[in-house]
């Protein structure tokens, strides 16, 4: 009798567009492993536990907009997770819930290539934006946070960050921009005012969008300034790397990787 194929998840509103599924299905046919991923729509974040444990998943990851609920219901917080108190991914350890966030060292492997990084400005407040910043201040890096409204930015304000909302946003220097937020994604809209992007951009060497798979207007407008810019399929790449080797308890080699980073290229299942 053959044995019933593990189960993994992606909990998300929208998540649709989600190319998670196809990167990790990619690995587990590659190296014959026994478990398949799949999208789920959720409604309701304060569910994601319950849904996740129903669903007798092995493991999952989470995206928009359920980071911080998924953080708040784990049983056991593992590692920097605790700092961004926000999670991304989920993995059932003896009928506990453990999470991870593999957002924060996903994000810092995709600027390798941009070279020397010391300022920041992160546009938005949310969970992504947590890892982003956690991660750079561990590298000592400065960074700024910019958000439309004053309330998503009191944990940023506790961690001793400089924030911004945008009726009090004051000009400055920063090596790297990044958009953290979902503007771009499903519409043509920028993160905050064309005319405020454009007069950031003037200073900036890099541009970052964790949005994947369209060149947002953010982006195109970068591009136009003359910046070097990258979209997020690196960040997911190496985000559900680190994901998928918590999911099996193995180590990718390149090969996998790069089979991982095809499947993205693929329209989205």
């Amino acid at each position: 009798m053959s044995q019933e194929k593990e189960k993994f998840l992606i909990f998300g509103n929208p998540v649709e567009h989600s190319k998670s599924p196809q990167m990790h299905n990619s690995a587990f046919e590659h190296l014959n492993i026994n478990s398949y991923y799949d999208k789920y729509l959720l409604t309701d974040g304060k569910k994601i536990k319950d849904t996740f444990n129903h669903e007798n998943a092995k493991g999952a990851n989470i995206t928009v907009p359920f980071k911080e609920d998924a953080f708040r219901q784990a049983d056991e917080v593992v590692g920097i997770a605790n700092e961004i108190e926000a999670v991304n991914t989920y993995i059932k350890k003896d009928n506990k819930v453990f999470a991870y966030n593999t957002d924060a060292p996903g994000f810092m492997k995709a600027i390798k290539d941009f070279g020397k990084i010391k300022s920041v400005l992160i546009l938005g407040a949310g969970g992504t934006a947590k890892a982003i910043a956690m991660a750079l201040k561990e590298e000592n890096i400065e960074v700024r946070i910019l958000n439309r409204s004053a309330e998503k930015l009191a944990f940023f304000k506790t961690q001793g960050f400089k924030t911004y909302t945008w009726g009090n946003f004051q000009m400055n220097h920063y090596d790297l921009i990044v958009n953290s937020t979902s503007a771009g994604l499903k519409d043509e809209d920028y993160p905050i005012k064309k005319t405020t992007l454009e007069s950031i951009f003037l200073n900036a060497k890099f541009v970052f969008d964790c949005i994947y798979g369209k060149e947002t207007p953010f982006l195109k407008l970068a591009r136009l300034e003359g910046l070097k810019v990258k979209d997020g399929e690196d960040m997911l790449l190496y985000q559900g790397v680190l994901a998928f080797e918590l999911f099996t308890d193995t180590t990718l080699d390149n090969q996998t990787i790069e089979i991982m980073r095809k499947s993205l290229k693929e329209e989205s299942l």
